[in-house]
């Protein structure tokens, strides 16, 4: 998961699904496995099957670099784009695919209970990372969809 620079609710419902799918064929044209892809208007959940013949911080940077330029050319944003520094990546078990793909597609109602930064949080105390909060993205308060 990674989020929009400044946490700017700039991903707008009317062309997500585009961007969605560009970042789909981004991993697939890698030679990994989308499993989902959702996300809201500050940030985006990738969900996929990881082939060791790169590294992940070189795909991360190839999705959100390409996506940065997709967006900027498509003339999505009538300001400046682009993504904070950084992401969040988690593995999963095979047993947990379906509660994950699940979690992922519901996040429009997942965030109607749980900010962004309760939600990360959350992932890195369940996966015991220890953390600096100078190093996390930049949280600020935000209503979605506006």
């Amino acid at each position: 998961m990674f989020a929009v620079s400044g946490r700017r609710n700039l991903i707008h419902r009317s062309w997500k699904d585009h961007l969605y799918k560009y970042m789909t064929s981004i991993i697939m044209n890698n030679g990994h496995y989308l499993l989902a892809i959702n996300g809201m208007p500050d940030h985006v959940h990738l969900f996929f099957r990881y082939q060791q013949t790169q590294t992940l911080p070189k795909l991360i940077q190839e999705v959100k670099t390409s996506s940065d330029h997709f967006i900027k050319r498509q003339g999505y944003t009538s300001g400046s784009f682009k993504w904070q520094k950084g992401y969040g990546a988690f593995s999963y078990s095979q047993s947990q695919v379906d509660r994950v793909i699940k979690y992922i597609l519901r996040q429009e109602e997942h965030h109607r209970n749980k900010s962004f930064k309760q939600e990360y949080l959350t992932m890195l105390q369940a996966f015991q990372v220890e953390y600096q909060e100078q190093y996390l993205f930049d949280f600020t308060d935000i209503s979605y969809w506006e």
